[in-house]
This record gives structure tokens, sequence and C-alpha cells, in this order.
């Protein structure tokens, strides 16, 4: 966790501008993920119950 958040750091120290739209579409991706295999988890679980 620690070594992402120096590299995020240190991305954003030497382009802050073009660094700023990918960290963003990362973030997105990676929400869209998560709350993709929650959503499948939640319904697996109601199915079950």
């Amino acid at each position: 966790m620690k070594q992402e958040n120096t590299g995020f750091c240190s991305k954003h120290v030497r382009d802050p501008c073009r660094s700023f739209g990918r960290r963003c579409s990362s973030l997105v991706k990676e929400q869209r993920a998560r709350f993709y295999i929650l959503r499948r988890c939640v319904t697996m679980f109601s199915l079950l119950a």
C-alpha cells in the first residue's frame, strides 16, 4: 500500500497535467471493477439465502 502511495506522489510531481487524466481513468476502472465484484457477491449470497 505504501509503495503505491509513493509511486502516486512521484508521478504527480513529475507530470501533474498528463498523469491526472490517467489516474482518474484508472481509479474509475478500479472502482467499476470493485462494484461489479461486490454486486456479483451480493447476487450470489441472495440466491443462496
